[in-house]
Order: C-alpha cells, then sequence, then structure tokens
C-alpha cells in the first residue's frame, strides 16, 4: 500500500508538479545528444585550418609542462625575436650566437597565440591524456589499416560542441530577457541548427570560446541596462556587472587579441545608458579588462620586445607591400613601410568591399542575414531590446573595419573558417533581431489557428536551415582533410628526425602539430632568406613540400615565376631531379611518401 501510494505521488509529480519540466529538459538533453552523435560520425572532418593545428600544438606543450612555446617557427618570429635580443644589426643577421638570440636551441617561445584557449586545452588533456600517435588499426579511428581520424582533435570537437552548447543556451537567456519566450526558443532554435557553428565546432578554432564570452558580455549589458531602469538603481550591483563585463573582454582578448576592441562599444553603450555613475561604470569596465590582460602583455613585450608578437603586425599583413603571408615567411622584412599611411585605407576599403558583399548579407547564416538588418529598423517596445540594437550597430560597424583591416593571409589558407572574420561574433544577435522581425511579421498574418501559427515557424526555421539539415543527410562525408594534410606522411618523416633538429614546410603548422618536431615556414626565397636562415641562426634538416606548393600553376609559378620561388624549387626537384647550386639538402627518398616532397641533409630512411 506504501509503495502504491508512493508511485502515484511520483507519477503526480511527474504530470502536474516540477517533474514534467524535468521529463521535457531530459528528453531536449537526449535529442541534442542523438544529433550530436549523428554530426560527429557523418559529418566530421579533421582539422583544416592552420590556427587550430598552431594553438592545439601550443596546448599540447603547456599539458607537458613546456610553457607558452612552440614547434611552428615563423622566420617573422625570428626577426623580431634577433632583434629584441640584439642578434640582428640594420637587417643583417650577424654572429655566431643568433641560434640563441632567435631561441631555436631550446623551446621557441609562441608570439602568435593569445593564450587562454591553448590553456583550455592543455588543461583537457591533462584529463584526457591522449596518445598523440596515429592509430591505424581501431574503430572508428581506422578504416582497415588506413588513418580516418586522429584523436586529440576529435576531442577538442567533443569540448567545442559543449561551447556551442552553451552559446545556444546565452541566446536563449538574452533573447528571453529583451523579448519573449516564444523568441528565446527559435532563437536558440536558429543557434543550435546553425549549419555555420558546427563547421566551426570540428575546426579545432576558439570561435564557439569567443562566442561565449561575447555572449556574456551581452548578458551583462542587458542586466545592468535592466537595473538602470529600476526606481532605485542599485548601484552597486551595476558596478559588479561592469567589472564583470570588463573581465570578460580581457578573457576575450586573451583567446583573441582584436576582440580587445569590444571595449569600445561597452564603454559607447554605458555613457549612453550608464546614468549619473556612468564615469565610475566606465572606470570599472576599463580597469577590470586592463587588470586580465596586463599579465599577458608583459610577458610578450619581455619576451620579444613587443605588445602582441606577431599579431600586433596584422594590420601590415596582406597589404600590397608583404602581400599574401609574405610577413610572416621574411626573415629579414622592411618594417619601414609601416609609415606608408597610403597602405591602411587601401587595405581597408579593398577588405570591405568584400566583407559588404558576401559576409554581411549572410549574417546568422542563409536569409537570417536579410532578417536581421530588417529587424534593426522595427520600432521595438521593449526599452531593452531598442538600446541593445545601438550596441549591436557599434559592434557591426566595429566588427567591419576591424576584420577589413586585420585580414591576413590566413584567411586565403582558411578562407571559409578562420578566427580573422569578427562578424561571426555576431550570429546570436543576427538570430535574436531576425527572429523580432519575423514574429513581428506573422502577428500581422490572420491565421486560422494556433497550430497553423505554429506550423508556419516550423517551415520558416526549415526553410532558414535547410543547409544543415542537407548537411545530415547521405552522402557521409569523409573525415581526412586532403589536401595537403596527410598525417601518415608526416609522423612517418617525423620519426626520421631528432627532435633537436629543425625542418622546413610550407605546411609547418602540421609538421608541428601531427609530427611534433620544430618546423619553420618556407621562407620568401629558397636562395637568400634560406641561406639566411640555414647558415646563420640554425641548419635545416630537413624539407617537406606538399600539395600547397607541387599543384602552383605551371607556367605562372613554375617557369615564369621567380627563379627562386619555392613552385619554381619544387617542379626542377620533381621533373628534372635538380637542386640549386650548394643546397644543403640533396638525400631524396623517392618512394617513401604517398603525397608531397621530403628532402634531408643525410640518408635517414
Amino acid at each position: 500500500m506504501i509503495n502504491a501510494e508512493r508511485i502515484q505521488t511520483l507519477i503526480h509529480k511527474l504530470e502536474v508538479d516540477s517533474g514534467g519540466r524535468w521529463l521535457n529538459y531530459i528528453a531536449l538533453t537526449l535529442i541534442v545528444l542523438a544529433l550530436a552523435v549523428w554530426y560527429d560520425t557523418h559529418c566530421y572532418r579533421n582539422f583544416n585550418s592552420s590556427e587550430a593545428m598552431d594553438a592545439a600544438q601550443v596546448g599540447r606543450h603547456l599539458a607537458e609542462g613546456k610553457g607558452f612555446t612552440t614547434d611552428f617557427v615563423r622566420p617573422f618570429s625570428v626577426y623580431l625575436l634577433e632583434r629584441h635580443n640584439g642578434g640582428l644589426i640594420a637587417n643583417q643577421i650577424t654572429g655566431t650566437n643568433a641560434a640563441a638570440a632567435a631561441q631555436l636551441d631550446g623551446r621557441h617561445p609562441d608570439l602568435a597565440n593569445a593564450p587562454l584557449y591553448p590553456l583550455l586545452l592543455a588543461g583537457l588533456w591533462t584529463i584526457t591524456q591522449p596518445d598523440w600517435k596515429l592509430a591505424y588499426h581501431k574503430p572508428f579511428w581506422s578504416d582497415g589499416g588506413r588513418f580516418l581520424r586522429y584523436k586529440p582533435e576529435f576531442e577538442i570537437a567533443i569540448l567545442n560542441q559543449i561551447l556551442l552548447a552553451g552559446v545556444v543556451l546565452l541566446t536563449f537567456m538574452v533573447a528571453k530577457a529583451i523579448l519573449d519566450l516564444q523568441a528565446a526558443w527559435l532563437a536558440a532554435l536558429l543557434m543550435f541548427c546553425s549549419d555555420t557553428l558546427w563547421k566551426y565546432s570540428v575546426s579545432g578554432l576558439p570561435t564557439l570560446l569567443l562566442l561565449v564570452i561575447f555572449l556574456g558580455v551581452t548578458w551583462c549589458l542587458v542586466a545592468f541596462e535592466a537595473q538602470g531602469r529600476l526606481e532605485n538603481p542599485p548601484p552597486r550591483r551595476q558596478c559588479i556587472l561592469a567589472v564583470l563585463a570588463g573581465v570578460l573582454v580581457g578573457l576575450g582578448m586573451l583567446t583573441r587579441y582584436s576582440f580587445g576592441w569590444v571595449i569600445v562599444p561597452v564603454v559607447v553603450f554605458l555613457i549612453l545608458f550608464g546614468g549619473r555613475r556612468r564615469a565610475t561604470f566606465i572606470g570599472a569596465v576599463v580597469l577590470a579588462g586592463a587588470i586580465v590582460v596586463s599579465p599577458w602583455l608583459v610577458r610578450n613585450l619581455v619576451v620579444s620586445g613587443t605588445l602582441f608578437g606577431t599579431a600586433g603586425f596584422a594590420i601590415l599583413d596582406g597589404t600590397f607591400i608583404f602581400p599574401g603571408t609574405h610577413l610572416m615567411q621574411s626573415l629579414t622584412p622592411d618594417l619601414s613601410a609601416a609609415s606608408w599611411l597610403k597602405l591602411y585605407p587601401v587595405k581597408l576599403f579593398v577588405n570591405l568591399k568584400d566583407l559588404l558583399a558576401n559576409e554581411v548579407p549572410r549574417l546568422g547564416g542563409g536569409w537570417v542575414g536579410v532578417l536581421f538588418l530588417t529587424g534593426l529598423l522595427l520600432g521595438l517596445r521593449n526599452v531593452v531590446a531598442r538600446r541593445l540594437r545601438y550596441f549591436t550597430l557599434f559592434c557591426l560597424g566595429l566588427f567591419l573595419a576591424v576584420t577589413a583591416m586585420g585580414r591576413t593571409g590566413v584567411s586565403d589558407l582558411s578562407p571559409d573558417l578562420n578566427t580573422e572574420n569578427q562578424l561571426v561574433l555576431l550570429m546570436p544577435l543576427a538570430a535574436i533581431f531576425g527572429v523580432a522581425f519575423f514574429l513581428t511579421l506573422l502577428n500581422q498574418m490572420n491565421l486560422p489557428s494556433l497550430q497553423v501559427r505554429y506550423g508556419v515557424m516550423v517551415l520558416v526555421i526549415v526553410l532558414l536551415r535547410l543547409q544543415f539539415v542537407l548537411t545530415l543527410l547521405p552522402p557521409k562525408v569523409s573525415p581526412i582533410a586532403f589536401p595537403p594534410y596527410n598525417p601518415p606522411d608526416i609522423q612517418k618523416f617525423s620519426v626520421w628526425m631528432k627532435p633537436d633538429e629543425l625542418l622546413m614546410s610550407d605546411v609547418p603548422w602540421a609538421v608541428a602539430w601531427y609530427g611534433g618536431r620544430q618546423c619553420s615556414w618556407t621562407t620568401l626565397n629558397c636562395q637568400y632568406e634560406f641561406v639566411s636562415l640555414n647558415d646563420y641562426v640554425k641548419p635545416v634538416n630537413g624539407l617537406y613540400l606538399t600539395l600547397s606548393t607541387l599543384d602552383s600553376e605551371f607556367f605562372s609559378k613554375c617557369l615564369a615565376g621567380s627563379a627562386d620561388s619555392w613552385s619554381s624549387f619544387a617542379f626542377r626537384v620533381l621533373a628534372f631531379k635538380q637542386l640549386p647550386k650548394n643546397f644543403p639538402l640533396s638525400s631524396f627518398p623517392l618512394d617513401s611518401l604517398n603525397f608531397g616532397v621530403f628532402l634531408s641533409d643525410q640518408k635517414r630512411w
């Protein structure tokens, strides 16, 4: 009898009390997990971004107790360290201590990555303790002895999908605060079914972490504004929210340096809506952010003499003086060109033209961008929604300028998924204001019943996220990101090399990540700059060229291009077995690699 009463009480709680709500949450969680499993087994791809591999190998160094060091050596970072440590005089590498000045004899300091994301990856691997070798005979990771997936990369994907869930939850919270519950569910659904965000989740990039931080800043501003409209605004609570917003901006800057510019629209928002104590709140935001980022900036200054390392020169990278990736591949760049003021307007307007034509209309993914841009013109009833619209517009203008000026050769290497496109951070706000406009139109439709209204909502969501639906359908996507990356080849020749030897490659980030060997980016040319590095800094013991170089245009790059270009070098090696005079790498295992060319200073196979 007692058991029957307990069962009856439990049923009552499940049906009437809060138990029904928890059952709905559990069912929703199971649906989300099932979708994630389906995506990871049918749509997952290995890393195809240089930034992802770069951050991952720095994270591995941290997990192994090597500090913020890197195996991916940019010639430009060698230049910065030589200049800072006194090994570079008048753009000429001199002295026998050049390798020590460039810190290539030991651990080369990382000057490219902000620290937060590699630290997060280091924490992940401290827990999981992954095997860094490729698996050839384990299900899921391989297929009949053929490599398929790299386990550490898959672990990063799981971590990023947890962050994706955080993005969806924060989008729901912000939308509910400024609109209503129905709009919150629709905005969250749009974010969850975003094909772009799911691709970012398996890309290995820190974009989803940045989205969580940006939405955290947005939520702080929404809560701050709501407190300010009370009859007696609590200054202490507002000050705490301002400090929290500043801390989050600082953490975002420690994830991606350019995120620090978000402090500008935050300060403008506080100037407009901060009330009589706006000066105090602005000071709290700025001071909190400065305290968070200062230790890392001091580290950079001590190590390299610059606040942001190689990332601080992004405004020069990609200009007509340093096109493509020329700046990062240059060992002796002429930085006097930085004083040419005409460089910057040209870069700004050229990149802005592309962003306005291609990126802004797609903001939010598909037609959501159109709804978003139109939704910004709505006369919203909610005061906080109207005020958040101003913050969104400030961010849109700022992100356009920052993305245009910060675009480098990285965007050419990975045009679809990279961290240089700051506009991606506006996707949640685009979804929220897009949903606001859609619901306004829906309320004006004379629909016969509530069921028809819900049917229209479902239909619009499916149409807006049709690309994601099609992505989930067959055929199954190959997880191998080839060309140009072939991890089995990289791990094969990396075993031939000693840990203290230096390699050179056109994909050094992949050699550093998969092979765990110190690898320099190919210098600007295979003669003067290569000789400068090899003879005066540190000997290059091996050279690995992939299809990125081998598939160069035959006439424009191999025949009519510069005689000392790496494309011409590869053509002569493959076609005629010819090497430049006195080139130190002459051993060539013709049949050792499946894809690519490997040269060494001695026979190692």
